[in-house]
């Protein structure tokens, strides 16, 4: 019976129009995020090899660095945004030139981990020596680079919006889909939120009517007001690869990139034909 509710939800869903980012999509991959990105083999090389719409790295302001790493144990100096991270970047657009296969930017997602107003300031600083290669939001526009830099976990919101020339923008939460009044998408064009907040399904069995209510309507809202969405904690899983991929969510978080674009490609590919 739950197997019934799920793909009958899903059939409902399937006129919403594309998002964000989603114009023609020639790969599923393009709707993955690299969770935690800094943890794989070969970080930020490894996703652009994949395919991967965006990824996610994680930072602490340290001693003058913008330094990678979950916990503070984790970080070393010299591991940093820019030589994990932006140096990379840098050298692909100066090879490839677009880095996504649909000639979207890449998100670069960077979860400030703390002090969020002194990463915020650092940052700021840091990005200016890549400006020719980022996204800039200047004056409410959208000038599109090959790398789009938004800020989620300790963000210095009120910083932020401040700035009316900026090299990033915000992820937002849910409780900006019904803020007065709403931000504009120039400084929040992404909204991210827990998947535990929604439902408790693990991708074991099937999401119920009410679950997949609630996650139809999130996205609707999102759409409709011009924003990508994303739900951090979310099973990683087959199951749930396919199953958020059908329901317009914008971005699947894995932790396993090479075996969720494999899976994707073989089992959602013909679904953009």
């Amino acid at each position: 019976m739950r197997m019934a509710v799920l793909w009958l939800g899903l059939l409902a869903g399937c006129g919403a129009g594309p998002s964000i980012g989603r114009k023609a999509l020639a790969d599923p991959v393009l709707r993955l995020h690299g969770h935690n990105d800094y943890l794989q083999p070969v970080p930020c090389t490894r996703a652009l090899e994949l395919g991967l719409g965006s990824i996610e790295a994680d930072i602490y302001p340290v001693d003058g660095e913008l330094r990678i790493g979950h916990e503070r144990w984790q970080l070393r100096p010299g591991r940093t945004l820019q030589s994990m991270y932006l140096e990379p970047l840098r050298a692909a657009v100066a090879s490839k030139g677009r880095l996504r296969s649909d000639g979207q930017p890449l998100v670069l997602l960077v979860d400030i981990k703390a002090d969020g107003a002194e990463a915020y300031r650092q940052l700021r600083d840091v990005l200016a020596s890549y400006r020719t290669m980022l996204t800039r939001f200047v004056d409410g526009r959208i000038e599109p680079g090959a790398v789009t830099i938004l800020l989620s976990g300790n963000r210095a919101k009120n910083l932020v919006a401040a700035d009316n020339d900026r090299l990033c923008a915000l992820d937002g939460r849910f409780d900006d889909f019904d803020a007065t009044p709403l931000p504009p998408t120039s400084l929040v064009p992404w909204v991210s939120g827990s998947w535990r907040t929604i439902s408790d399904w693990t991708g074991s069995d099937q999401l119920m009517a009410d679950e997949l209510q609630r996650v139809k309507a999130l996205v609707t809202k999102a759409h409709s007001q011009g924003r990508a969405i994303r739900f951090w904690g979310a099973p990683d899983r087959k199951e749930a690869w396919g199953s958020f991929f059908d329901l317009g969510v914008d971005y699947i978080c894995s932790d396993q990139p090479k075996q969720a674009a494999k899976w994707l490609r073989s089992a959602r590919a013909t679904k953009l034909r």
